[in-house]
């Protein structure tokens, strides 16, 4: 018997990566380009993702950027349109994009309600719609959401945040039994807190620290790297037949 190493190689794919301008979303993009895959950057300023843009093209594959507020379904429609049209397939989706203003439920206003729900659950759902309708034309594609463990432990003053990312779970599961018939697994990647531009002054204080770290039995903050392993495997010929998870990346906190 012939003993074969998982292939977790992404060569000759095309990944569209939205919200791909920092953090997460960045290190997804970088991460995809290293496993293989030609890279759209899904970005809502081209020109302040310069920098990026020139990092993927030292990968040594194509690259191609569009201006992408999700939004607004326009933007939406018109840079998945660009993207097929600049490499004529789109073969994995990363859904990044999330907003998460905090607040204390009884003191939450309604444009942040508004704001949640536009963006993560509207805006996500139209950008996979769209893609996905491409996909279900060739039969094949790999579409994967970044949720939260928000959206499966209670955080206190993210209760909107949290419901939004809970959505997410369940509409992962969903298309994922709608659109197996054609060949497009769904999955999502929850991840806990992880070191980022966005997520340092918050970290930064000692005591929001020391109660973060207390969740979490394996005893750390995460890094960008610990979760772009479970995209690429997602994305990758070893995932072909895992659709409709959630992979926590997590340190242990949903089960502690």
């Amino acid at each position: 018997m012939t003993v074969k190493a998982p292939n977790f190689s992404l060569q000759g794919k095309v990944a569209l990566v939205t919200g791909a301008a920092r953090g997460i979303g960045r290190a997804c993009a970088l991460a995809c380009a290293a496993a293989g895959a030609d890279v759209i950057v899904g970005v809502r300023n081209v020109e302040a993702a310069a920098d990026l843009i020139a990092e993927l093209e030292t990968a040594g594959g194509r690259v191609f950027a569009v201006t992408m507020d999700i939004s607004d379904s326009r933007q939406i429609s018109q840079a998945v349109a660009r993207s097929i049209e600049a490499f004529g397939r789109i073969d994995i989706l990363v859904n990044n994009v999330g907003v998460a203003p905090g607040n204390l439920a009884e003191l939450v206003e309604e444009k942040d309600v508004d704001e949640i729900l536009n963006v993560n659950i509207k805006g996500t759902f139209l950008v996979t719609q769209a893609v996905a309708r491409h996909m279900i034309e060739k039969k094949s594609g790999r579409i994967i959401n970044i949720s939260s463990q928000a959206g499966t432990v209670t955080l206190r003053g993210e209760a909107i945040y949290c419901m939004s990312k809970a959505a997410i779970n369940h509409l992962t599961r969903c298309l994922a039994a709608e659109w197996a018939r054609y060949g497009i697994t769904v999955n999502t990647v929850s991840p806990t807190f992880i070191w980022t531009d966005s997520t340092r002054p918050a970290l930064a204080d000692q005591d929001f620290y020391d109660r973060t770290v207390g969740h979490i039995p394996l005893g750390r903050i995460g890094d960008t790297d610990d979760v772009v392993g479970a995209i690429v495997y997602l994305a990758s010929p070893a995932a072909a037949l895992v659709t409709g998870a959630n992979l926590l990346v997590d340190g242990g906190w949903s089960v502690a």
